[in-house]
């Protein structure tokens, strides 16, 4: 692991993210043969960026029925006992724990919590930029993927096991406002 951070045009600061511009994301596969994707329209989150990137933090607050397969069957039968039961957890969240240095990636490590179940996880994360936007302010982007077991939180059980993989990616795509 490298022990020199350069980022260029860093910037320290508490960033917002701007759902409009971002993208929470994940694929599971079905049946061994495809792929179904899809994403959770409704989320927040806050980036904390130090001046060492290494003291830095995120946590993000993702709601459960916002998932969007583009498909209302599927995407009603996800909201149920059967997989998110979205009446009893409306949320998932994360909140990190620690970021190390890998090549030019990070690795943020942190507490992803599911159906009230939370595991360690941990994101790898770019950083795709620091600028400024069309309005004039201060703009990071920042793209991040995992890996999870949905077993592990109790969100596939039974039959439905046999039908999609316990593995789910998930893709972030995120852009974030400076807070002043």
């Amino acid at each position: 692991m490298s022990t020199q951070v350069d980022i260029p045009g860093y910037v320290a600061g508490t960033w917002v993210i701007d759902t409009a511009r971002s993208d929470v994301s994940f694929q599971v596969r079905q049946l061994g043969v495809f792929t179904i994707g899809g994403t959770f329209d409704d989320f927040e989150g806050t980036i904390v960026t130090r001046e060492n990137p290494r003291d830095s933090s995120v946590s993000a607050v993702i709601r459960t029925a916002s998932v969007n397969t583009k498909n209302k069957i599927r995407d009603r039968h996800l909201r149920t006992d059967d997989f998110l039961k979205v009446e009893q957890y409306p949320t998932m969240t994360f909140a990190s724990t620690g970021v190390r240095v890998d090549g030019d990636s990070f690795l943020v490590d942190g507490d992803l919590t599911i159906l009230a179940v939370t595991k360690q996880v941990t994101l790898t994360v770019e950083t795709n930029g620091f600028g400024v936007g069309h309005d004039g302010k201060p703009l990071a982007r920042f793209s991040a993927y995992t890996e999870v077991n949905n077993r592990e939180y109790g969100v596939i059980r039974g039959a439905t096991a046999v039908v999609a993989s316990n593995k789910i990616k998930v893709i972030l795509k995120i852009e974030a406002n400076k807070q002043d």
